[in-house]
């Protein structure tokens, strides 16, 4: 089975004794990730760690904010 385009493993990474990690290369490409850039670190303790760029989550925030208003604009029309 064939992981979907938009799915990819990028590798593994070590842990140095700082708490540091590299990010591959290539995922570094694909982000458009450059030195100097900060990342957002979140945590689910049952379901692991993310790391996203900053515009990454800011559209993933924009479509989550018009799939509220939708939503409400909905419930107004109901009552």
């Amino acid at each position: 089975m064939k992981a979907p385009e938009d799915k990819k493993f990028y590798g593994s990474v070590t842990v140095s004794e700082r708490g540091q990690i590299a990010i591959p290369v290539d995922a570094r490409k694909d982000f458009n990730i450059k030195k100097g850039d900060k990342l957002l670190v979140f945590g689910d303790l049952e379901r692991g760690i993310g790391i996203a760029t900053f515009s990454v989550m800011q559209k993933t925030m924009e479509g989550t904010t018009d799939l509220f208003r939708e939503i409400e604009h909905k419930m107004e029309k109901r009552t």
